[in-house]
């Protein structure tokens, strides 16, 4: 039997061992990392105040991978450093300093940081206390802001171990570390997710799905489907949908199907992954058709397309991806749109990464597929065929659960639906505001793509034709993509980079596509370059080593 992963354990130390432990930690990360301490042959650094901290510690097995510690007892370290403390501190509260946080690197995901923080205030409420003062480290002062820490006084400390004098009450302590803190406990060092699907999903969404299913022919839920495919028409202007029991995969497949009626040739555009896989699903299906094909990650040329439909007039579709998901490009819809209508060409698109994370229009696209669980914020296993024509059955000519035209004269319900899933899409459809979700999404797209730069790091598409929720990540060559995603899977922040066109080319991606927690955004640029530095620093000592 495989042994497994030992599991976290939160605890206030009571151990001599553990005690230990925390005067190692203790100097490794004041001593080595931040230079506040001396060094010392012993490794050990035990604070000065000692006798009366209460450490809340985070154990994995028997291993110490996060410590904070309270004390209540005057004078403070901060009585030291800011006179007459008591001034800049709201009156009436009893207080007590919070010091030397630390955690392992490997385990910086906030899910650490939040659960030794609860853990330090209950004990501390507990006893009376309202209050807590910090001083916190000005390398994390954005990410202290954001979790509504108050700053007072100047900064303490010198040159690279700075701090600023910071304030919050206990019960926003405890308010944040639960909402830092995952909802579930069933994977509990899991707390970002950054997967292009499956995605978090929001509480409400997973009670929608709880519900006993119902039967797909009853009129309530006739009633619910069809409101369900309303509200999709409304998010994307399309004209109708088709909701099919599958993956993204099912539904172009479905695209191609209907565009084997047509007995017409048609261009297929590729700039990633999933531009060439519409050309291994035509291929599949004998479509007549052919390739626009470029690098990964490079723009399309819209001149090239347009010469490609002039010189054959034959050509009378398109078929490309809106969003290219392999590479964080979002390929052009309005500019597409103009060319194929210029040309009377039909245009159809694989919007799976697209449709929920940038406003769009399918306005006289001919066919276009989604999915539930992507950037719709739902579970995995429906997916939609949008379209803008009307469909009639091919009986004699498509398998049955590919002929869109049957789906339609069946109302949308040729064939048992889960009532379970289609209730949590229509229940994340109901709850997002989208507008605000595009503007987060964008906003939060572009300061991601800027700090990613600004740590060293290179992204693969270019800021004007970026899709603001797929950042793509190439690592440098000598670093294993899979090495970096494995180490911050187990510092509990999920991102893609297991997929075989990622391994193949060293990159990782960052995905803001359901329910994503933005604060751990704050310091994940840092950890991937802190953990390439460290990866790089390993190979460079194991070869000098080697070299003697």
């Amino acid at each position: 039997m495989m042994k497994s992963e030992p599991t976290l354990k939160f605890k206030i130390a009571s151990e001599d061992w553990e005690f230990e432990a925390i005067h190692r930690l203790n100097y490794k990360t004041f001593v080595e990392e931040i230079p506040q301490h001396a060094h010392n042959p012993e490794q050990r650094l035990v604070d000065k105040l000692h006798a009366e901290n209460t450490y809340a510690i985070c154990l994995h097995g028997d291993r110490l991978v996060g410590m904070v510690t309270g004390r209540g007892n005057r004078p403070f370290s901060l009585d030291h450093k800011v006179p007459d403390l008591d001034s800049h501190l709201p009156p009436g509260h009893k207080v007590l300093e919070v010091r030397l946080l630390s955690v392992e690197k490997d385990f910086r995901n906030g899910f650490v940081f939040s659960k030794l923080v609860g853990l330090l205030a209950q004990h501390f409420k507990d006893m009376g206390y309202d209050m807590a003062i910090i001083s916190g480290t000005t390398r994390q002062a954005r990410l202290y802001k954001h979790l509504g820490f108050v700053a007072f006084g100047p900064l303490v400390g010198s040159g690279e171990a700075q701090f600023q004098p910071m304030y919050l009450t206990l019960e926003k302590f405890l308010q944040m570390a639960k909402a830092l803190t995952p909802p579930s406990g069933a994977v509990e060092k899991i707390l970002a997710c950054y997967l292009p699907g499956p995605v978090d999903v929001h509480l409400e969404v997973c009670k929608a799905f709880a519900r006993g299913p119902v039967s797909h022919r009853s009129d309530g839920f006739m009633a619910d489907f069809r409101a369900t495919r309303r509200m999709l028409c409304e998010l994307t202007r399309a004209k109708s949908v088709e909701i099919l029991l599958g993956s993204g995969s099912l539904a172009n497949d479905a695209i191609c199907a209907q565009l084997s009626l047509l007995k017409q040739p048609g261009l297929i555009v590729s700039n990633g992954e999933f531009g060439d896989r519409l050309i291994d699903h035509a291929t599949r299906q004998g479509l007549e058709f052919e390739v626009y094909q470029i690098g990964w990650g490079d723009p399309l040329d819209y001149s090239e397309i347009r010469r490609r439909l002039e010189q054959n007039p034959k050509l009378r579709w398109v078929w490309t991806p809106h969003c290219e998901t392999s590479t964080g490009i979002l390929n052009e819809l309005p500019t597409l749109k103009q060319i194929c209508t210029e040309r009377g060409v039909k245009l159809c698109l694989d919007c799976i990464s697209s449709i929920g994370t940038v406003p769009i229009d399918l306005t006289d696209v001919y066919l276009a597929s989604c999915v539930s669980g992507k950037a719709l914020a739902s579970f995995p296993g429906l997916s939609m065929v949008f379209y803008s024509h009307d469909l009639a059955p091919a009986p004699k000519a498509l398998p049955r659960y590919l002929d869109l035209g049957y789906y339609a004269a069946q109302s949308g319900m040729p064939f048992t639906q889960s009532s379970n899933l289609v209730y949590a899409l229509q229940t994340a459809l109901t709850r997002i505001d989208w507008p605000e979700k595009y503007g987060q999404i964008a906003e939060v797209g572009a300061w991601l793509r800027n700090r990613l730069r600004e740590v060293g790091l290179q992204v693969v598409a270019p800021d004007a034709h970026a899709a603001p929720a797929v950042v793509t990540i190439a690592l440098p060559s000598d670093i294993s993509s899979k090495s970096i995603g494995g180490l911050l899977k187990k510092a509990g922040t999920l991102l893609s980079y297991n997929s075989g066109y990622l391994l193949q080319r060293n990159w990782i991606q960052i995905c803001l596509m359901g329910e994503w927690p933005r604060e751990h955004l704050e310091t994940l640029p840092d950890m991937i370059a802190e953990l390439v530095a460290r990866r790089r620093a390993r190979k460079d000592e194991k070869a000098e080593l080697a070299g003697r």
